[in-house]
């Protein structure tokens, strides 16, 4: 009879993988591949699309000083066929384009004067540092091979190509590869910078997603605010990793992250669960499984959200803590006893409790980490902050398959720390990639 049991429950297991994607479990929308579902309608708001009343809008804007003004005066009355002329005016309609110039390489001739004493010394005038060769692109170019390269994930010919059609600027893909090391290399400072403030910070984010190097699954790890983002790469995904990275093991704050045991190894920080990874395992949970107090506790979870969303940014009242407190112990109970543990199977180990058992588990031992965006007005429901900043690794993946190298790996990692850091506290990507390859990176007010 137990073998029956055993069997029926691996059978059920196996039919919930298949029909596992995006949507009910903690899987990537990039696996579900053309099999993804299609888009649920959203249910019509009462609201009319666009900018609301009231709201304030935006739109283009005319400039006060053009760079250029075309004078269209009729010559001849549209009436009469009088000829008109300037002293005639009696009012001016103005209508601006915004367009791109003529794009082309902007070329500075250096020329260093030799000059002779009267003792008959001949001394020769000094070129800029930088300037080495008779010719060569500067540090405008290096930027923005860095910026297609290192952010946009342009492959190297394609960048080639792209600097050829908009420049006229036939470089090779060697010299394309040494302007974005130079360039990352010159962020290195900076990224240190940028580890050393998020470990200061109240609340971070962390995630980690798999991507192929040189041939092998290598994982990259995220760890960012509303204002800063770090990246690294590491050959594992867990502890061992994370301790390398070196973010984690001095961070003291509010630590948002997805249920891998891994990071609650560091107990320096306060943990908190993401809620939307939650919702998806329970979504899981009631559709593959079908057990209703999934879809209970889901619900609940939402209704905590709307209530904490509402009340920010002052935290809940007490009362209302525990009321919520009551009812998330009491579903997550009944999901307990829906999923008890299964009979020892005689082998060396704890047996497997199943994707629902191990999901309540976690739920019922770090409830106060799944709660922490009730009870801390400072902590977000979800960690859509890492996710966000990671998605683009995958698609570097789709578009090149990988990193070719451990060093071009981590190079990468560097770049898109600084160009992302740099975006979110408002400077400019292009300005700050040419200080970078002029040798003087912005550290974008944190030293």
């Amino acid at each position: 009879m137990l073998v029956v049991e055993a069997q029926a429950a691996r059978i059920t297991e196996l039919e919930a993988r298949l029909k596992a994607d995006s949507t009910n479990s903690s899987k990537p929308p990039s696996s579900d591949g053309l099999s993804k579902r299609p888009a649920q309608p959203r249910e019509r708001g009462t609201r009319a699309p666009g900018k609301q009343p009231g709201t304030e809008g935006h739109h283009l804007m005319q400039v006060a000083d053009p760079d250029e003004v075309v004078v269209h005066r009729p010559v001849a009355c549209g009436s009469c066929g009088e000829g008109l002329d300037a002293d005639a005016l009696v009012q001016i309609e103005t209508r601006q384009v915004a367009d791109l110039p003529p794009i082309r390489l902007r070329w500075i001739e250096h020329r260093s004067q030799r000059l002779r004493c009267s003792c008959g010394h001949v001394t020769a005038g000094e070129f800029p540092e930088g300037v080495n060769a008779p010719t060569q692109y500067g540090p405008g170019m290096q930027a923005a091979a860095a910026y297609l390269c290192g952010y946009q994930h342009v492959p190297y010919d394609r960048t080639r190509q792209l600097f050829a059609d908009l420049l006229g600027a036939h470089v090779s893909t060697g010299w394309i590869a040494n302007a974005v090391a130079g360039v990352s290399d010159a962020t290195i400072p900076v990224v240190e910078l940028i580890a050393d403030a998020i470990r200061g910070a109240e609340v971070a984010h962390f995630d980690e997603t798999g991507a192929r190097v040189d041939g092998k699954l290598h994982w990259v790890h995220v760890a960012c605010t509303d204002e800063l983002a770090h990246f690294d790469v590491h050959d594992k995904r867990g502890a061992d990793a994370m301790h390398d990275i070196g973010v984690l093991p001095g961070f003291r704050g509010v630590a948002m992250h997805d249920g891998l045991a891994s990071y609650r190894q560091f107990d320096a920080a306060t943990h908190a669960l993401c809620g939307a990874h939650h919702l998806r395992e329970l979504a899981g949970v009631a559709e593959l499984f079908e057990q209703p107090w999934a879809a209970d506790l889901a619900d609940l979870l939402i209704e905590i959200k709307t209530r904490v969303e509402h009340a920010r940014p002052a935290a809940l009242g007490a009362r209302e803590q525990r009321r919520f407190r009551r009812r998330y112990d009491k579903i997550v109970r009944i999901g307990r006893a829906a999923n008890p543990p299964p009979p020892p199977t005689g082998q060396r180990g704890r047996p497997a409790l199943g994707k629902p058992g191990s999901l309540a588990k976690r739920l019922d031992e770090h409830a106060d980490a799944a709660l922490r965006f009730m009870t801390d007005p400072r902590v977000p429901f979800d960690n859509n902050h890492a996710e966000r900043d990671i998605r683009m690794i995958k698609v570097q993946q789709k578009i090149s398959g990988g990193y070719r190298t451990f060093p071009g790996a981590q190079r990468g990692m560097d770049l898109r720390s600084y160009i992302t850091t740099a975006r979110k506290r408002g400077y400019s990507v292009i300005a700050a990639l040419r200080a970078a390859a002029e040798g003087c990176p912005l550290d974008f007010q944190l030293a």
